[in-house]
């Protein structure tokens, strides 16, 4: 299947239990990993754009320390992702060599994400990578990164990449087949479409994996801020011979979530990239003018003013209610809100606010 018949750019997540088994990176010759990789090579041979986010640093460590418990200290968390991350990348350079395939190392945090201008930088450098052919390996630089700032797992950073780089598709790959219903006595029964997150949640049982950090919940956060960036989502079973084969020949094959239209690239970031530093609560008449007639944001609507922010920062917007309906790129400092004096421009031009019409907020 050529690069041309669909998807052009695709994420694909890699889950622990993928590459671990009881704490151990499964290295076997029939390993599920060595199959994807084979996979992916093939694919990025026939022009495919391929990105791959993967996790296993902190485990691959462990492995290789001969501890057998998953530390809950901060410091010996960085420690073992450093020893880890070495022998992951050589891991993943040996299996796409032999697909004749050319990896490279891409290690973000948070502050990748939250900052605009570094934003930008990590979307150019990706860019410039698949222009080279070369299948960028993506991980959250667990070395540097403190437990206030982390991404929580790579579903969200998977998602985050994906929205960054206008990708068509994002696959999120673990050990279950996709999304199981609740409501049913086969406890097995796949939810093969989704078009509606927030309604689908409740009739979903929860799972996790006893490896990884995530789990369907992870998932489902995951596919909404992917979705809501125009990216179709799709969770499998990473176990499945030919997995990303039968996704792109469009077969029925786990649980696919629909993309939502897609938002410019400035207010994915707003929404998705960023991290709020206060929020404002609002009255119902300057929700009326955000919602329904596409106004900005001005000062006498504001109500309440939460946190320390500059001007620049994206803020949280919120009804009287406290329900999440937007983000924007504030235009005041917080104490300059709270003292209320000589404000006469708009508080969030129209042009930087994002609205919550995607579930990501809504259900909040």
């Amino acid at each position: 299947m050529k690069a041309n018949s669909g998807h052009r750019r695709i994420v694909i997540k890699i889950g622990t239990s993928v590459l671990a088994k009881s704490f151990e990176l499964d290295e076997k010759k029939d390993s599920p990993l060595k199959s994807l990789v084979e996979e992916i090579c093939i694919l990025h041979s026939q022009g495919w754009e391929i990105l791959l986010v993967t996790s296993g640093a902190i485990g691959m460590g462990m492995k290789l320390v001969g501890q057998m418990d998953r530390p809950e200290d901060i410091r010996k968390k960085q420690a073992l992702a450093a020893i880890g991350q070495v022998r992951l990348m050589r891991m993943y350079e040996d299996l796409f060599k032999a697909g004749q395939t050319k990896v490279a190392q891409v290690l973000l945090t948070r502050g990748d994400f939250d900052d605009r201008q570094r934003y930008l930088n990590a979307r150019n450098t990706l860019c410039t990578l698949l222009e080279l052919k070369v299948v960028p390996i993506i991980n959250e630089n667990d070395t540097v990164a403190i437990e206030e700032i982390r991404f929580g797992d790579n579903d969200q950073l998977s998602s985050l990449v994906a929205a960054k780089m206008d990708a068509d598709l994002l696959v999120l790959l673990s050990d279950v087949e996709g999304l199981y219903r609740s409501d049913t006595k086969n406890s097995k029964e796949v939810i093969h479409t989704v078009t509606e997150i927030s309604e689908i949640k409740k009739h979903v049982r929860p799972s996790k994996s006893a490896l990884g950090t995530g789990g369907m919940a992870s998932k489902l956060e995951a596919a909404k801020v992917a979705t809501s960036s125009g990216v179709t989502t799709i969770i499998a079973s990473a176990f499945t011979q030919g997995v990303l084969r039968d996704i792109l020949s469009g077969e029925e094959v786990g649980t696919k979530f629909i993309a939502l239209k897609s938002l410019t690239a400035k207010k994915r970031w707003i929404l998705f990239g960023a991290v709020p530093k206060g929020e404002i609560m609002i009255d119902d008449g300057a929700v009326s003018a955000i919602l329904e007639r596409s106004k900005s944001l001005l000062f006498p609507g504001i109500k309440e003013v939460h946190g320390d922010f500059f001007k620049g920062d994206v803020v949280r917007i919120k009804n009287l209610e406290g329900r999440e309906m937007a983000r924007g790129i504030i235009s005041y400092a917080s104490e300059e809100l709270k003292n209320g004096r000589n404000l006469f421009k708009e508080v969030i031009h129209r042009d930087a606010l994002a609205i919550g019409t995607a579930p990501y907020l809504l259900d909040k």
